[in-house]
């Protein structure tokens, strides 16, 4: 029997019924199995009931091998496996850890806050993230990261005090069929252009006041303040657990 098809993440789409299938079989067991092929009309009822053609087999048979391809693809490297992922776990909704050096990023922060957009340095991150969930934390270097590397809270707004992201009313769209690559990117991207709005659960993630930081690294070389960042109690060892 072949697996039922997850559809658990498009919870919240609004699917209408397009046709569907009545398959036939009998008490005589050396009967053979008839499929009976209906559309559907506007109100969603079966019409123009007919045999399963050679061709709408055909049709679905290249649709289910078309998903059945994409969920194996999902989260698989284009090539050798990019050096700053750091552990895939593809069960499940799948999940990556990655680093990513000390880089300037355009930024974009809503008008309260006083803090123009623009680009500036950000200190080496570590990332985490499923496919519907992203957690981010700050490192000490751009050292690649090792199991018992201590990890310091990621000195923006809209993170909460364990890394989880509020991702706000950005629509994150993750493929099913997204490699390694277009997974770490697409999160990198979600992120760094979401607008940062306010410090989540009462949590200052720096040594300082965050606010004074970002209005004089933006539209400037200077690198990010590394002693301003907070250290917190997790490790590489502890997110994989």
């Amino acid at each position: 029997m072949s697996t039922p098809l997850d559809i658990t993440d498009d919870f919240g789409t609004m699917f209408f019924p397009k046709s569907a299938l009545v398959f036939y079989d009998s008490r005589d067991s050396n009967s053979p199995m008839y499929v009976e092929h209906f559309d559907m009309d506007n109100n969603g009822n079966p019409v123009n009931a007919h045999p399963l053609t050679v061709k709408e087999a055909e049709e679905l048979a290249t649709a289910l091998q078309t998903e059945e391809e994409k969920n194996k693809a999902y989260l698989k490297p284009k090539g050798i496996l990019p050096t700053n992922v750091l552990h895939i776990n593809p069960v499940a909704k799948g999940s990556v850890l990655w680093y990513t050096k000390a880089q300037k990023r355009q930024l974009f922060f809503i008008d309260g806050l006083g803090i123009p957009n623009g680009k500036a340095n950000v200190p080496p991150m570590l990332w985490h993230a499923t496919k519907n969930r992203l957690s981010v934390f700050a490192l000490a270097s751009d050292r690649r990261p090792s199991e018992n590397t201590p990890l310091h809270h990621a000195p923006f707004f809209n993170v909460y005090d364990k890394g989880n992201v509020c991702m706000g009313t950005i629509n994150v769209d993750i493929k099913k069929s997204a490699s390694v690559e277009e997974f770490t990117s697409a999160w990198e991207y979600y992120f760094f252009n979401s607008y940062f709005s306010h410090l989540l659960g009462g949590n200052n993630p720096i040594n300082g006041n965050c606010v004074t930081v970002w209005k004089e690294l933006i539209g400037t070389d200077k690198q990010f303040p590394m002693e301003v960042l907070k250290r917190n109690n997790f490790t590489l060892k502890k997110l994989l657990r």
